[in-house]
């Protein structure tokens, strides 16, 4: 089962929680025992799984990158002044994959699913949720 979704973003750089679409695609699917594959399409996106209680990690996920890796001084910004966003979601990477256990995603209390958006803002960006059944016998 496959299902792409969209979303829009309003900053430059943010993190966006996806976790109810996902749960959700979870649950109407039935899957009781599989896989949840999230990947975002774009160089400059990627998906994470982090801390869903206290926006400041989220923040700080920001601000590290930011710091780590700065705007303005790469090769890139020459085509297109977006260096940066593509090194951040190459370090971050595109997607995660997250066990499906007794029909629910197999995430602790504290982790949510996030697009992390590296050159926004963007009217629209794909997230492409991929769902492996481990119990089907087809």
């Amino acid at each position: 089962m496959q299902q792409i979704i969209q979303i829009r973003t309003t900053r430059h750089d943010g993190l966006y929680d996806i976790t109810s679409e996902v749960k959700k695609m979870v649950r109407e699917s039935g899957i009781q025992t599989g896989i949840a594959s999230v990947y975002a399409q774009g160089a400059t996106a990627a998906i994470m799984i982090q801390e869903n209680w206290d926006e400041s990690v989220q923040t700080d996920v920001i601000t590290l990158l930011n710091r780590l890796i700065p705007s303005g001084i790469w090769q890139h910004d020459a085509q297109d002044n977006n260096g940066d966003a593509h090194l951040k979601a190459g370090i971050v990477g595109p997607g995660e994959t997250i066990p499906i256990i007794n029909g629910h995603l197999g995430l602790s209390t504290w982790q949510n699913i996030f697009f992390c958006e590296f050159d926004g803002p963007r009217h629209q960006r794909n997230i492409i949720i991929t769902l492996f059944d481990c119990e089907s016998k087809k």
